[in-house]
């Protein structure tokens, strides 16, 4: 079906970021993922071409009249190749939105402009050995210390972690008031005190970085904490309906591109009526995933992307990721049965889909609360 909503300065946008990706990401992907994460040259590269700048304003450095479109564009074109590019994502659709929604004026000055350029890349600190979904859980600490917090704690699983120059970090500010005592707290990869664990070695994501960090009495200015003390729950919780809508997006993405490559692997050669039933339900379901993208993709520009909307497109489009890759595959058959092959290789990227940013339960958690269930 014709899809609507992209604009021609989309799909101009789109030419240039296909071309990037086949000229400069392909040949070098592979070593990325030896490598676990993608070289330093690759942000500063997609800097100057304003991907790092999508809806920052012109006067840090971003890219004119850009949206969140833009950055699905930049999603379903690196899906074509199978490219695990969940950390420029993070960059761009998780952790910038703060900086844009909370950052004083000084500190907009202060970040913005590098984190544009790809000079500075940043990750968001949550999760925890010890507390992953469940925020209010977490242990890391920051205690006033004169015009500084003295932080101490650890994180894990968080992308970029290995190559982020910045880092916003829930902290617990007041320990005894749960949810209501975290801050965020941006804290710069060189100070002392700050301490990169080992990069985990991933089922699949191979090119994307995801680390371990601990901090130990690391000393961060107080002018380093984004919005007001002990609000920071309520800016996580803001920011979740485009975190989530980001990862259905990849997921949609990686599911067409996955039948796609699918298609195009068995055209030619003899396939039974199973498979071509198998096939033909999948298309179906992509259509209906993508409808459910597509309209939740408007409402997010129009700031009317709701959290239970949000939840109910994550849940949709990452269990339909992990269907469609599985029968794929077994469809292409053996020879894509392996982690070079690319639809081998989106089916081993989308397994996590369903546990990262909240996993399918907490989704259905909230879309239930959503259907407002007491009533009934």
């Amino acid at each position: 079906m014709r899809r609507s909503v992209y604009d021609t300065s989309h799909e101009d946008f789109r030419r240039g970021v296909h071309r990037f990706l086949s000229d400069e990401v392909l040949p070098e992907y592979p070593e990325w993922e030896k490598a676990g994460r993608p070289p330093r040259h690759f942000w500063t590269r997609a800097g100057e071409l304003g991907i790092l700048g999508i809806g920052v304003p012109e006067e840090y450095g971003g890219l004119p009249n850009s949206s969140m479109k833009h950055s699905a564009v930049v999603t379903e074109e690196a899906q074509k190749f199978g490219f695990a590019l969940g950390g420029l994502r993070v960059h761009t659709d998780i952790a910038l939105p703060y900086f844009l929604e909370y950052a004083n004026t000084a500190q907009k000055q202060r970040w913005l402009p590098g984190l544009v350029a790809g000079n500075h890349v940043v990750a968001l600190g949550m999760s925890e050995p010890e507390a992953g979904s469940d925020v209010k859980a977490m242990r890391t600490r920051a205690v006033r210390d004169g015009d500084h917090y003295l932080i101490n704690g650890s994180k894990t699983f968080i992308s970029n972690g290995a190559a982020a120059d910045l880092i916003i970090l829930a902290v617990k500010t007041d320990p005894a008031a749960g949810r209501k005592g975290i801050s965020l707290i941006v804290a710069e990869a060189e100070t002392e005190g700050f301490v990169r664990g080992r990069n985990l070695d991933k089922l699949g994501l191979k090119a994307q970085d995801l680390a371990e960090l601990s901090f130990v009495d690391m000393r961060v200015p107080i002018e380093n904490l984004l919005g007001v003390e002990n609000d920071g729950f309520g800016m996580l919780t803001n920011n979740l309906a485009q975190e989530r809508f980001s990862i259905a997006l990849n997921s949609q993405a990686s599911a067409t591109s996955c039948l796609d490559r699918t298609v195009a692997a068995v055209r030619g050669n003899p396939i039974g009526q199973r498979d071509k039933f198998e096939l033909a339900a999948c298309a179906a379901k992509l259509q209906a995933g993508q409808t459910l993208i597509d309209a939740s993709l408007e409402a997010l520009v129009a700031g009317e992307l709701s959290p239970a909307d949000a939840a109910m497109a994550k849940l949709f489009c990452t269990e339909l990721q992990s269907e469609v890759t599985r029968r794929c595959l077994d469809v292409a058959g053996l020879d894509h049965f392996t982690a070079d092959d690319v639809i081998g290789r989106l089916y081993l990227d989308g397994r996590v889909s369903r546990i990262y940013g909240g996993s399918s339960e907490i989704m259905k958690v909230i879309v239930a609360q959503g259907l407002d269930l007491s009533r009934v």
